[in-house]
Formats: C-alpha cells, structure tokens, sequence
C-alpha cells in the first residue's frame, strides 16, 4: 500500500479531477490517500480519502510553502500529485530529505490570461515571462507528467524529453452521469449554457445566437436555461446588463451544482452551448464539460477551436461555429428543428462517443499504473 498525497493550491479538496477521479481511484485500490488543498476549509474524510485544507490562497507564498510541508511532513507520501507549481516546488522540498516521487499533473495554459490580468498592461509580457519560467522550474523538479490535454505538453515536454509522461483527459466516471436523450419538438426548444458568467466564456455570444433564432422564427418558444454565476462583482454587473438587455421570458437560472448533479441539472436541455471568444489561449485550452455534455446525451454547438477539434470528435455529435456568427449559429439549430430525427441521431452519437472513447473508465488503469509504478 502507498501513501499518496494530491497537493493543490487553486482547486478545491473536492475537484472533479482530482478528488473524485483521481483520489477516489486509488484509494479504490487500497492506498491511503490524502488530498490537500489552499482555497477551501476542511479537515477529515470523503469516502475513505483524508482531506486537509486550509483556504489561505491569498496568504503569502512563504505561509503556503509552509503549510505544504506541514501536510507532508504529516503524512509522509511515497508520491505526491501537484496540480501547480507552487505545490510542486513544496513536494520538491519535501523530497531533498524524504524519499517520494513528485508528479506535476498539468491542465493550465501557461501563462494564462487570468494570470497576467491583475497587473498593469506594461508589466503583463513580463509577467507573463516570470510564470512560464515558474512552470518550466516546475517541470525541472518534477520526476512525472500528467497532461490533461495534448495542447498542454508543450513546452515542458519539449524541454525534458526523456521524463515519463501521461495523457490523462478529462473524461467523466460513469457514475456522475444522468442520460436524458430528449426528443425534440419542432415548436420548442430548451438552450443551455453552464459555468462563468463572463464576456470571456461567451455567454454574450450565447445570447446572441438565441436572438438570431427569436427573429427567424418568432413562434419558436425557446427555453433558456443557464447553470453557474459570475466569478466578480464586474461579471455580476456585466451579466445583469445581459439580463437587463435580453428581457425574455422562460429563462432559468440555477446556482452552480455539485460534480454529482451536474448533468442532473441539464435534463431538459436540448442542445448545450460553450461559445467562447477564438483567443491564442482558448485555441490551446479544451472546455471540458463537453464531455459530460456527450455522455448525458445531448447534442452541443461550441467554438472552432484548435484544442476542441483535436481532442474530441465533436462532428459526431454536434457543430463547430465561429462564436460571433450567430446567423450560422442559428441555422444549425433550425436544421435540428426541422428535423427532429436528424437531432436524433446526434443525441445517440453523443452517447455512444461517451460509451465508447471518453469514458473515465477507459483511461483509469494507465493512471493507476503510471502513479504506482511512478519512477522515470
């Protein structure tokens, strides 16, 4: 039996990845498990994994680094899983005086522009430098990748060739998902857009599109259905200027929903939407609840984006758009409406591609193995 900690500064101790996937797989398998996270509070056991965590994300680095060894020291870890390079600089640390292996688990664009945003425009090249440095260091101390997505190898897995190194997607477990395959009515239709309410994610370009199809068909009852919330106080402002603009009836908001309910909350939804601007950085940044989107059933229209085309099938099941051409937005949900067995079909397609390709238990062998074998 090991003894494996999940390090994580950003996400929460209960992340999709990295608790309910990851954690929770090995621990299946007879490891002892602990998952450590700085942004939430909490301190015990989930289903059988030890959870320690403190929500001192905006503490200093040095009070960070500090906790991070405290956890480790605690536990004593033959590997230890870090999803950034703050955590893994700390694993790095812990292992100048304990034997353990450090696997940099890798699903962030760096730098991103989420990063750099807070500093003036002058000193955002520079800090853009300094972050890919901080990474490409990550990269350098670490004995492991994980990449969540091939766009995400590079440059690490250019710069240190010979380090072993595993694809593992985003793919969801079958026991988080709730298929509801729904047949379309040619006089109705239900639009669905989950996550950040921001510019950013594209939930203008959302609204667009479903204004496009109010005026071509007028008799259409469009049901829009939204799930999440704005991340700030400025996206709150934008996203009631949205709401202030598009005064329609039959829009329903819900609260962001557990991991477990997510595609509980997208029963009605006929078709799921992810329009985000086409951006070097979302060119190399896959939207992940594609996934859940497929293996609920249910039929998506999303941006024309160089991660999105080459990580999934989405011809299968779905469209590639320009996120700003509402008209041909438009026009692919009407050829659904006009032909509901056409929408069907599509339907199906999105199942069987989750049944068949993005299924977590397709890929759980490969990282168990990886993580327990876990030597370069």
């Amino acid at each position: 039996m090991l003894k494996i900690l999940f390090l994580t500064t950003a996400h929460s101790y209960n992340d999709d990845r990295i608790f309910h996937h990851q954690a929770k797989e090995l621990r299946s398998q007879g490891h002892r498990v602990k998952v450590s996270s700085l942004s939430s509070d909490y301190a015990g056991q989930l289903e059988g994994v030890e959870i320690e965590s403190r929500h001192i994300l905006n503490s200093g680095t040095a009070s960070k680094l500090e906790y991070f060894r405290k956890v480790c020291e605690g536990f004593n870890p033959d590997r230890i899983i870090c999803s950034e390079p703050l955590a893994v600089i700390a694993a790095y640390r812990y292992t100048k005086k304990h034997r353990a292996t450090v696997i940099y688990d890798i699903t962030e664009w760096y730098p991103s522009a989420r990063m750099v945003a807070p500093y003036p425009d002058l000193l955002k090249p520079l800090q853009a430098l300094r972050f890919l440095l901080i990474h490409i260091y990550a990269g350098a101390v670490s004995d492991l990748f994980i990449f969540g997505e091939s766009s995400k190898k590079f440059p690490l897995s250019r710069i240190f060739p010979f380090k072993r190194k595993l694809l593992l997607p985003y793919y969801p477990a079958p026991g988080y998902i709730t298929e509801k395959i729904n047949v379309l009515s040619r006089d109705r239709i239900t639009l669905a857009y989950t996550g950040t309410f921001s510019r950013e994610k594209g939930i203008e370009n959302f609204f667009n599109a479903a204004a496009e199809l109010r005026t071509r068909r007028p008799n259409l009852r469009i049901n829009i259905l939204l799930v999440g919330s704005s991340a700030s106080e400025d996206g709150k402002t934008y996203f009631d200027r949205l709401l202030q603009k598009y005064q329609w009836e039959n829009i329903r908001i819900l609260q962001p929903v557990s991991l477990e309910s997510f595609t509980i909350s997208l029963t009605d939804a006929d078709v799921c939407f992810d329009l985000r601007p086409v951006t070097f950085e979302n060119h190399h940044c896959l939207p992940i609840k594609i996934f859940y989107y497929a293996a609920a059933g249910k039929p998506v229209i999303y941006s024309d984006l160089k991660a999105t085309r080459k990580g999934v099938d989405v011809l299968d099941f779905g469209y590639l758009v320009n996120p700003e051409d509402s008209a041909a937005i438009a026009s692919h949900i009407e050829r659904w409406l006009d032909n509901p067995m056409e929408y069907n079909r599509y339907a199906h397609n999105a199942r069987k591609s989750f049944q068949k390709k993005y299924n977590w238990d397709r890929i759980k062998a490969s990282f168990k193995e990886f993580v327990i074998n876990g030597k370069n």
